[in-house]
């Protein structure tokens, strides 16, 4: 069975107007991978190729043979969400002792079937290859119809959103296709400007990336850094702004990763993020814009 190197790919986006016309699934946070089983062989592999097949070895192979399946490696919090935080324990390591394995165990989530049988089923619809996910016994998650409120019940279990697949879109290997949109939840929240990280590429020579914080007991403390969302226009701003509140020292009370340069934190900004983490990060933040309207003691941790 050929098998493809990269899986297909979702456009970021709104739900469509012809809901009726597509399937949701939850957003998983995790890391994707095409799971290819043939005589006897499990192997794994995610974007660009990376093979994954000793990374985890406590994702088995469902004790079934010639299928090919895409979906995601995720590793679950004590409340059962997918935790990208607990997952990044795992991610680079290569033949994981027991130990890490029982600390930060992992699982697959299959959502589709891509061949059977050294079959290929890529010019199947969608909904005609879940239907034939659905009878093998490998613990699919569900999907539900376009016109169910699945986006509304994620953001309130705290997941990260929806992927809308068109029921009779074919799979194309490689691609980011329009026939998937996926839908973050999405929090606006403010944000104190401690930094920046310098640009690199395009933004050489500027602002790379925010460094973020809120206020607690201690200070101002560390909440992540935003690299999108800008226009230059913005980028160019908020460097005439931050240019003459530049400090020597980090204005933070905690650690902050990478090289930054250090601004008085006078500023507040606003952020769209899905979540925070665990030791309180700010998770896919967004930037939204300046808010001159608020001061930055107002600013607090939640």
């Amino acid at each position: 069975m050929p098998f493809p190197v990269e899986p297909m790919l979702a456009m970021p986006g709104e739900l469509p107007a012809d809901r009726e016309q597509y399937g949701l699934e939850v957003k998983w946070d995790g890391i994707r991978a095409l799971l290819h089983l043939e005589d006897g062989v499990m192997r794994m592999t995610g974007r660009h190729g990376a093979d994954y097949s000793r990374r985890y070895p406590e994702i088995s192979d469902f004790g079934l043979d010639n299928v090919l399946l895409d979906g995601e490696i995720v590793a679950l919090d004590a409340k059962g969400r997918p935790s990208f935080e607990r997952l990044q324990h795992r991610m680079h390591l290569t033949d994981p002792d027991p130990a890490m394995m029982r600390l930060y165990p992992v699982t697959y989530l299959p959502f589709d079937l891509l061949g059977v049988a050294g079959t290929p089923l890529f010019d199947l619809p969608y909904a005609a290859r879940r239907a034939l996910l659905d009878e093998l016994d490998v613990g699919a998650p569900p999907y539900f119809l376009g016109t169910s409120d699945l986006l509304a019940a994620t953001s309130a279990q705290g997941l990260e959103g929806v992927v809308a697949k068109r029921l009779d879109s074919p799979y194309r290997p490689g691609i980011r296709a329009a026939w998937w949109i996926k839908v973050k939840n999405l929090t606006a929240r403010e944000v104190v400007i401690g930094g920046w990280k310098p640009g690199k590429g395009r933004r050489a020579g500027g602002i790379g990336s925010l460094v973020m914080g809120a206020f607690a007991e201690r200070g101002l403390v560390y909440v992540g850094h935003v690299g999108t969302g800008f226009t230059d226009a913005d980028l160019e701003r908020l460097h005439e702004l931050l240019a003459p509140l530049e400090i020597p020292r980090s204005p933070f009370a905690n650690a902050v990763p990478w090289r930054n340069r250090w601004v008085r934190p006078d500023l507040v900004g606003e952020v769209a993020y899905t979540m925070w983490t665990d030791d309180q990060k700010l998770r896919h933040p967004v930037w939204r814009g300046l808010r001159p309207d608020k001061f930055p003691a107002e600013v607090s941790l939640p």
